[in-house]
């Protein structure tokens, strides 16, 4: 047995305690976490995407907020994503 075989044996109880923390956690946070953790992992938010998202969220929020367009709420969404993937 190597000296890095303990290790790895670590890693997956530590993250089952990182993921049991997590479920503790308001949701507000863990949304937090997951966006850090994604900017991390990729290495942080093109400036063109970034930039080009900010135009687009610009552009919808403008047609909700001048009639364009109708929000619909979480709760029909969730449900709508739930029968489509069968939960």
């Amino acid at each position: 047995m190597s000296y890095k075989e303990p290790m790895l044996n670590l890693v997956p109880r530590i993250l089952d305690q990182i993921v049991e923390e997590t479920r503790q956690l308001p949701r507000g946070q863990v949304a937090e976490l997951v966006d850090e953790l994604t900017l991390r992992l990729h290495q942080g938010i093109d400036p063109v995407v970034e930039t080009a998202w900010k135009k687009e969220t610009s552009r919808r929020v403008a047609e909700i907020l001048e009639g364009k367009v109708q929000s619909v709420p979480m709760e029909e969404v969730s449900a709508s994503i739930r029968a489509i993937v069968g939960r």
